[in-house]
């Protein structure tokens, strides 16, 4: 699978991560999944009082409420972004536990306050592991 996205769109989602620094930051990544394409990101909140720095949270409530504003355009939800703060763009076991079959799961890596590394991962079907798709700026 190849995971499409605007330019404007990744460039938004690494300012988040930059601004969100040392912290994560989390998002929805929206469009189409009919050619898995993804034409606007959604930044969300970092609920996590504790361990921000390696964790995200965000409510059902806000997650739910985002989703439908975002279904009420005409877009679909095509996966999930997050940050690893000084730590590579590769997916932890925590990642591969919380992640949804048939998404998209972008991880930017930020060094030094600095987007470093982007990858996105896939969820396999037996849950094993999650293998990187290729990610291609349109």
């Amino acid at each position: 699978m190849t995971l499409h996205i605007i330019p404007e769109q990744l460039a938004m989602l690494h300012q988040h991560a930059e601004e969100g620094f040392p912290h994560e930051v989390v998002g929805i990544l929206a469009g189409s999944r009919e050619d898995w394409s993804v034409t606007e990101v959604v930044p969300l909140t970092n609920e996590r009082a504790d361990s921000a720095h390696n964790r995200y949270k965000v409510s059902g409530l806000l997650l739910m409420r985002a989703e439908q504003e975002l279904e009420s355009r005409g877009l679909e939800v095509v996966g999930y972004y997050h940050s690893h703060p000084d730590h590579p763009s590769q997916y932890s076991d925590y990642d591969r536990d919380h992640a949804l079959p048939n998404m998209s799961y972008v991880i930017v890596s930020v060094m030094s306050g600095r987007a470093a590394t982007t990858q996105s991962w896939r969820l396999t079907d037996d849950r094993s592991r999650m293998d990187e798709e290729e990610l291609h700026s349109l």
